[in-house]
């Protein structure tokens, strides 16, 4: 009885890390170029009250084994990299991703980072950047006579200028990178993901090779949450709690037998 209440309690905590997954999931539904996370459970050791095969007279074996599980944790968290929806915007800075890849970016502290959020905007010196002011990599500096500006599926920046009204300057490369295994990659919030180990080594190429996407302009991919399965999920990881903590309640009301037959 008491190793019935452990093992309800390892659902209860595993149950409680999913409504927080399935949370911070929810709460992203609109963030843009966010990817949800599902949760990865995994049963706990085994007792062995007695082994499958083990030899229960001359000559025969059990068929059967008799084992009693510990329990479940959650072991992991997976992004999935779904396509999210595309909205138009109308911005001539907006770009979103239609496939794989992302955008390479640097952080003022010279880390590299990678993001699915195309809001981009211009710095003072007219680069271009993301929300947070951090620059691409490669780094696109625009004319500073520029009136319009143009973005490729490919990726070309081209700028129109006053001085050249009729003529399009190129402005410079965006470029995609791929990876392996995306879901390797670490959250670093603000949009940003982190090469790791897991990922593997990013490939940087143009938008449309390789495997890559192609971009979008005046577009901007939303997460990609879809809030009834989410909340479906929520449903029942609650439920899951509740029949957990009941399992705990029939077990001291047992041991609450059990002593009441000693009295």
């Amino acid at each position: 009885m008491i190793k019935a209440m452990y093992t309800a309690s390892t659902g209860m905590s595993a149950q409680a890390r999913a409504v927080d997954v399935i949370s911070n999931n929810l709460a992203n539904v609109n963030t843009n170029g966010f990817k949800k996370s599902q949760v990865d459970f995994q049963d706990l050791l085994y007792v062995d009250v007695q082994r499958p095969g083990v030899a229960t007279a001359q000559g025969l074996e059990a068929p059967n084994g008799f084992q009693i599980g510990s329990g479940t944790r959650a072991v992991s968290t997976t992004k999935v990299f779904s396509q999210g929806v595309l909205e138009p915007t109308g911005r001539e800075l907006d770009v979103a991703i239609e496939g794989a890849g992302f955008l390479k970016i640097q952080t003022p502290n010279g880390q590299t980072a990678y993001t699915r959020s195309g809001t981009l905007q211009l710095d003072a010196d007219l680069n271009l950047v993301t929300s947070e002011g951090y620059t691409l990599d490669p780094q696109i500096a625009l004319p500073n006579d520029v009136i319009a500006v143009s973005i490729g599926k490919d990726g070309t920046v081209s700028a129109i200028t006053s001085g050249s009204p009729e003529t399009a300057t190129i402005a410079g490369q965006i470029t995609l990178s791929r990876f392996v295994n995306p879901a390797g990659l670490a959250s670093l919030g603000g949009n940003l993901l982190a090469e790791t180990p897991s990922s593997g080594t990013p490939s940087d190429v143009t938008p449309g090779e390789e495997g890559t996407g192609t971009l979008a302009q005046g577009f901007l991919e939303r997460g990609n949450v879809d809030v009834v399965s989410e909340l479906v999920k929520l449903i029942v990881a609650q439920r899951a709690y509740e029949i957990n903590s009941r399992s705990i309640r029939a077990s001291d009301q047992m041991m609450s037998t059990a002593n009441g037959i000693v009295q």
